[in-house]
């Protein structure tokens, strides 16, 4: 579990199995990696926040706001004309990309190609879910991931993200397949250098 995501904490997170066996050699290889299992390599703070963010974030009326805001947001991205995966989780908003993007095959990676898009209109950051992530070759849906931060984003915001959305849905069907360039032998999607096949159509102001 990611505690920046599911702690409202800025560092992080959890790691459960059932496995006892596994569960010894996690915890030798924490210590040789990170620290101690007691803390992780977290500083108490960051401990401290931790255990106040899971109190906080339990709130019933919490998660009722957490789950209508990206309804909100789903229902935002699909009046943009984008193909949005239903229901909408309480973290993310998740658009078919593959869907978004008929003309590209998985693996001119159209959900890279559709981020990449949103960032060049509107500065929107969204993630890649698909063939880019996971590899080349596999029948997969293409995603792209618009992860909501907690307690950060306001309406204004949201319908920022819709609108930036319908730019770009009206030119989807032109954006370009990708390439990669580069990439390392392992999570390439953080670090790969990357290329358009074609030139992006104009976009942004």
């Amino acid at each position: 579990m990611s505690a920046k995501k599911d702690a409202i904490v800025n560092i992080g997170g959890m790691l459960g199995v059932r496995d006892d066996a596994l569960a010894e050699k996690i915890r030798v290889e924490l210590i040789r990696t990170e620290g101690f299992v007691t803390y992780g390599g977290l500083a108490g703070r960051d401990l401290g926040a931790i255990a106040q963010g899971l109190h906080e974030v339990l709130d019933e009326a919490y998660l009722a706001y957490r789950f209508a805001a990206s309804a909100y947001l789903a229902r935002k991205l699909e009046q943009a004309g984008l193909p949005v995966v239903k229901p909408a989780a309480a973290h993310a908003v998740y658009v078919d990309a593959g869907a978004a993007l008929p003309h590209l095959a998985p693996d001119d990676l159209p959900g890279q190609s559709l981020a990449c898009a949103l960032y060049l209109a509107g500065g929107v950051r969204t993630c890649e879910i698909g063939n880019l992530s996971f590899g080349p070759g596999e029948r997969r849906r293409q995603l792209v991931r618009f992860a909501e931060p907690r307690r950060v984003y306001t309406q204004s915001h949201i319908d920022y993200v819709g609108a930036i959305g319908a730019e770009v849905a009206a030119v989807a069907t032109r954006l370009p397949a990708m390439r990669i360039l580069a990439e390392p032998p392992s999570l390439r999607h953080f670090s790969a250098a990357m290329a358009p096949a074609t030139p992006f159509p104009d976009l942004g102001p």
